[in-house]
């Protein structure tokens, strides 16, 4: 169980949406949730070099006890890779979270919080990363991020816990939603678990892939649930 929660997965998918602009042809995210306490080594990234576009991280970047440091090693790390997003999970509250903000400002982390990230192609095509703060502590607000947001763009919805799936309808026109929170039960116990397990989940409304998650949270220790990354390329139909 201790083994298992150590492992270093790096699950690749490909999404294909009708919707999904072609002038982008495709988009390469690399989403990783719930670090907590593990270290991001340069050995666990370099299969995805010069492969990823942008990094998602989906909260729970740390939790109390972990040291700043710690934190700018690991977003070094994944700077490495490219672009890096984050939005808020509730472990992230436990610390120090106006030195953890500043910390990622500084090394030019974008933070969704309730707020969109807009890539144009030479087109005109637009795809939005949608980011929301953390639903623990009821921070979301998804109607801002969705104000922030550009009518028609193809959307990417972060929130680190799943249950955002409950807040909009089909009318949002949110393709995907990543998120993580849950640790997949994080230990099952012949197939059960307080959580499912991760995966991807095709809704009528929207895709939703929620992940194992990288860390683990008050045990080291895993059963049922590996820890996973995911290597998501995003496209059209073909």
């Amino acid at each position: 169980m201790f083994k298992q929660a150590k492992e270093q997965n790096i699950i690749e998918q490909t999404l294909a949406f009708p919707d999904f602009p072609k002038s982008f042809d495709k988009v390469t995210v690399f989403f990783i949730s719930d670090i907590h306490r593990r270290t991001i080594t340069n050995d666990f990234i370099e299969p995805l070099l010069n492969k990823v576009d942008i990094v998602i991280i989906g909260g729970d970047l740390v939790e109390k006890g972990v040291s700043m440091q710690q934190v700018k090693d690991n977003i070094d790390t994944l700077k490495k890779l490219g672009l890096v997003f984050f939005v808020w999970g509730n472990n992230d509250y436990e610390v120090d979270y106006h030195e953890l903000d500043s910390l990622l400002l500084h090394n030019g982390v974008k933070i969704l919080d309730n707020t969109a990230f807009k890539f144009e192609s030479e087109a005109g095509d637009i795809i939005e990363i949608i980011g929301v703060d953390d639903m623990i502590h009821e921070r979301d607000q998804l109607e801002l991020a969705l104000q922030d947001a550009t009518p028609g763009s193809f959307k990417i919805l972060v929130s680190h816990d799943p249950k955002i799936i409950e807040k909009f309808s089909a009318e949002q026109k949110i393709s995907l939603v990543v998120s993580g929170h849950t640790h997949g039960g994080q230990i099952r116990i012949f197939g059960f678990g307080p959580h499912e397990r991760g995966g991807i989940h095709q809704l009528p409304h929207t895709t939703l892939l929620v992940s194992n998650g990288f860390g683990t949270s008050l045990i080291p220790l895993r059963l049922g649930a590996p820890p996973e990354t995911h290597l998501l390329t995003i496209t059209t139909h073909h």
